[in-house]
């Protein structure tokens, strides 16, 4: 009996996406698709809801995320100058002791200096300790001086560090008021939120890899992030308002191909779905 050799099925190969590729090569691609192409089209406009919705809820929270990051960050560099100025004022601290130990050693030198005078036999000698004493001497002064003026510096930077601590007060008390401005916005809206990421997540699942790149494409495209619209006023993109043609609304209305708004890019979706 003769032995029958089984051939194997056809695989489908993908393309890779291409973030360039024309609208033409998608829409013959969504048309491909295992899922009807009505259903996709309606998941797509189940999917530009959610994400219209979870953009009102991003809008409710308006400009607080940015401004308690913006808060965060000055906090945070404050923080870092208090820091380096408390540090100055240590270092300065610890220059004025060194200083006060420098003058104490001329100061020994000095007695020690004066007290051999008492037994100098010859002016030779006498001469050299009376240098050494002015040596001394300029040297104690300029250590005094050291620390007269690292005593203003210590002054001006306990002025700066207090300006800075005053600062860093106000603004730590800014960031706990927004924080719970954005926290109770967060708390009202986060029930909500869950439920439309869900349903987001749900309908991202059911479209092709192919398809989700496109659509986020056009939703970062567009200002109003809308990659999915509807006709407007009967005879027009939803999306830009430019009149579309008769053919292009019976292809629209017929659920049967993926029809891409040759003005402004956006998927446009039957009326009916809305």
């Amino acid at each position: 009996m003769a032995s029958t050799k089984k051939t194997p099925s056809a695989v489908k190969v993908e393309a890779p996406i291409d973030q360039r590729e024309t609208f033409v090569s998608l829409q013959k691609s969504f048309a491909d698709s295992d899922m009807p192409v009505e259903e996709k089209l309606k998941t797509l406009y189940a999917l530009q809801a959610a994400d219209s919705e979870i953009d009102k809820i991003i809008q409710l929270r308006g400009e607080l995320p940015a401004e308690v990051a913006a808060l965060e960050d000055e906090i945070a560099a404050l923080k870092q100058r208090s820091a380096a100025i408390s540090a100055t004022i240590d270092q300065f601290n610890r220059n004025i002791a060194d200083a006060k130990l420098s003058i104490a050693e001329h100061e020994s030198l000095i007695e020690k200096y004066q007290r051999q005078l008492e037994s100098i036999q010859n002016s030779r000698e006498y001469d050299s300790l009376n240098k050494e004493i002015e040596n001394q001497e300029l040297e104690r002064q300029i250590g005094e001086k050291t620390i007269t003026d690292t005593r203003i510096e210590i002054s001006t930077a306990k002025a700066e560090l207090d300006e800075v601590k005053d600062r860093l007060g106000i603004r730590t008390d800014d960031l706990k008021a927004k924080k719970a401005e954005l926290e109770t916005i967060v708390e009202e809206t986060a029930k909500e939120e869950e439920v439309l990421r869900a349903r987001r997540e749900e309908c991202a699942a059911k479209i092709d890899a192919r398809t989700m790149s496109a659509y986020e494409r056009i939703r970062q495209s567009v200002h109003n992030h809308l990659a999915v619209v509807g006709i407007y006023n009967g005879d027009s993109c939803g999306g830009c308002f430019n009149t579309i043609t008769p053919q292009r609304r019976v292809e629209i209305a017929s659920n049967r191909k993926l029809i891409i708004c040759e003005h402004c890019g956006r998927i446009i979706i039957n009326p009916d779905f809305e």
